[in-house]
């Protein structure tokens, strides 16, 4: 019988509420696109997303499928689910965990994206699709550990695949394709070198933390590790109601987040927000509405709001406006609240400027 070690709960991380946050946003809607962690050493950025995996509720799966399709979604099955859906109809399904991967830093792209199986090859003369990581982690959490160090064509795959919600290789006279969504999770230590800015842009939301300064949350930090360490499984059963509350919360949230609504002002205020930032290219825009509703369904609600948009652009602004005072100093969310407000009614006016300017013109044509 396969050992299962005991992970750390998320629930007993100390602190570092905006990373948790970030993660907890990532799960509830998993087409927001990934975050990004930098930070020193040893401020919980591995445990928070091994601890996630282990959190989340297990998924319906087709059984018998290496890629993990879901049952419910034909038109996103992979190419062997297809082609055993034509003789045999519905396929069957079963539960399945959460799969948290690891991709090491000397992953290269056939690693990634999957190959000819060269042992069938030549044992057998047939060609047969290796799945690669990205099979292994749809639905799942791919976790990768000092990103800046991974070549950049790897992580150009990576972030595609997180975008397209699909993996389509063709090479090596094979057409293979699965789905391969997944939460993409990045942790950096920025003084061993930073990413590109074209590649830190499509990481749709990016925290910046650091060591716990209070001595209380510290020595709060200690003492959990030390009972963890000396007993896991008590120590995980003390904190398991917990622990089920926030999964069962999650599953609520994603159960409600297609139901969640925004109007033509939250939209407004997104735009408004972002180009007073003199944020480049549109991606902030959408990460911060997706990110938005999925803090809207979170908190249990149908429609976002201000502050939902200004928890939003929190975590989808730092690592687009760094050459601001957004970026230098910060805001918290009260703070980009009153910005949201302010740019809004200032975008109202101009826009009612602007209509009421084309009407006179339009008149003294008539004339």
């Amino acid at each position: 019988m396969l050992f299962m070690p005991i992970i750390y709960p998320f629930t007993a991380i100390v602190g570092q509420n905006r990373m948790t946050r970030a993660l907890i946003l990532n799960a509830v809607d998993i087409r927001i696109g990934g975050v990004l962690i930098r930070g020193e050493r040893g401020t919980a950025k591995s445990t928070a997303a091994r601890s996630l995996a282990a959190l989340l509720p297990a998924v319906n799966i087709v059984d018998g499928c290496r890629f993990g399709c879901n049952p419910e979604h034909s038109a996103s099955w992979c190419t062997e689910c297809r082609e055993r859906a034509q003789p045999e109809g519905l396929l069957p399904s079963k539960e399945g965990p959460i799969p948290f991967i690891n991709l090491p830093v000397s992953a290269t792209e056939d690693r990634v994206v999957g190959t000819l199986d060269i042992e069938k090859a030549i044992q057998k003369g047939e060609r047969h699709f290796e799945a690669g990581v990205l099979a292994s982690a749809n639905r799942g959490l791919l976790y990768i550990d000092e990103v800046n160090l991974l070549d950049d064509h790897v992580v150009d795959v990576l972030l595609d695949s997180a975008a397209m919600g699909m993996n389509i290789v063709e090479r090596e006279g094979i057409s293979f394709s699965h789905p391969a969504r997944f939460i993409l999770v990045g942790t950096m230590n920025p003084e061993e070198g930073d990413l590109r800015p074209q590649l830190l842009d499509r990481f749709a939301l990016s925290v910046d933390i650091v060591g716990i300064r209070g001595a209380r949350e510290r020595v709060a930090i200690m003492e959990r590790h030390l009972a963890f360490e000396e007993d896991p499984s008590a120590f995980h059963a003390a904190w398991q109601e917990k622990e089920e509350e926030l999964s069962k919360r999650i599953s609520h949230a994603q159960d409600l987040l297609s139901q969640v609504t925004y109007s033509s002002r939250d939209l407004l205020s997104i735009a408004a927000l972002t180009s007073s930032l003199n944020v480049d290219g549109h991606r902030a825009d959408l990460v911060i509405l997706k990110t938005a509703r999925a803090q809207a369904a979170f908190d249990g609600r149908t429609a976002i709001n201000d502050m939902d948009i200004a928890l939003a652009a929190e975590l989808a602004l730092p690592h687009r406006v760094n050459s601001t005072p957004f970026g230098q100093a910060g805001m918290t969310p009260t703070q980009l609240q009153e910005r949201i407000e302010e740019v809004r009614e200032q975008a109202i006016a101009e826009e009612e400027s602007r209509e009421k300017s084309e009407g006179e013109g339009s008149e003294e044509k008539k004339t």
